[in-house]
């Protein structure tokens, strides 16, 4: 069975149609990596999986479970957790402290309002293993907003991932990063550990060759091609419709 499983998703904006029958499956384990041009629906698209947007026709199931209906901030309890093109953060808390706020937020405890969440020793070791896992250790006394654009990319990830997701939503993980901080953010996308399944939209073509087991293109809000990276590479549409038949090689070198 899919984890993650989208059949005949449409999205209409007062009679724009942004997303036309659009399928796909993420299976477990799986590292599945949608790209295409800009306008071609990749953020509606994840609206729409996680309950952002309302979806005009279609179906979106985890593990056969539908949850079309449900809102979004419920899906989270469904194992799946996302990221977004702009960063999501509390920019005058420190970089801890929104740790500890994502970490707690599946914790029985998030609901007693009477006692200081520093009182709870899980909460703090699971947040102090996350920011040195994620090289964040040092910044950790830092306001979110003193961060470089990258750093706080990063923070948004980790967030993400301190929910213990299934399934996670990546929208443009290495967007305004440098090249060393793009590095970076690879690899640790590369060292998560395959219980968690990635649904990823990115536009560096060296990240996503470097981490994708699947591709998907979008192209006029519908899906153009499926299938193994080796696929996508070769196909000369691809080549020619999104990287003027050049970047596909550079990726290679």
């Amino acid at each position: 069975m899919s984890l993650l499983k989208v059949e005949g998703l449409s999205k209409s904006f007062k009679g724009l149609q942004v997303l036309k029958n659009v399928s796909l499956e993420v299976e477990p384990e799986e590292r599945h990596i949608i790209i295409g041009p800009n306008g071609a629906g990749k953020t509606t698209l994840f609206n729409c999986i996680t309950g952002v947007l309302p979806i005009n026709e279609g179906t979106v199931s985890i593990q056969g479970k539908m949850i079309a209906d449900l809102p979004s901030h419920t899906r989270v309890s469904e194992g799946m957790s996302r990221t977004f093109q702009k960063n999501n953060l509390f920019g005058k808390l420190t970089v801890e402290e929104n740790v500890h706020l994502a970490v707690t937020a599946r914790k029985s405890y998030r609901f007693k309002l009477f006692k200081s969440l520093l009182s709870y020793k899980d909460m703090q070791q699971e947040s102090q293993d996350l920011l040195k896992e994620w090289d964040l250790w040092e910044r950790r006394n830092q306001t979110v907003d003193e961060l470089s654009y990258g750093e706080q990319r990063l923070v948004e990830i980790m967030l993400a991932i301190a929910t213990k997701p299934t399934i996670l939503l990546l929208d443009e993980p290495t967007s305004g990063m440098s090249p060393a901080e793009t590095i970076q953010t690879t690899k640790l996308i590369q060292k998560l550990p395959r219980t968690i399944s990635l649904l990823v939209i990115e536009h560096d073509m060296e990240v996503v060759f470097s981490i994708a087991d699947r591709i998907t293109v979008l192209h006029h809000g519908e899906v153009f091609l499926s299938g193994k990276p080796e696929e996508i590479r070769n196909d000369q549409r691809v080549k020619d419709i999104y990287f003027g038949g050049g970047a596909l090689q550079r990726a290679e070198a």
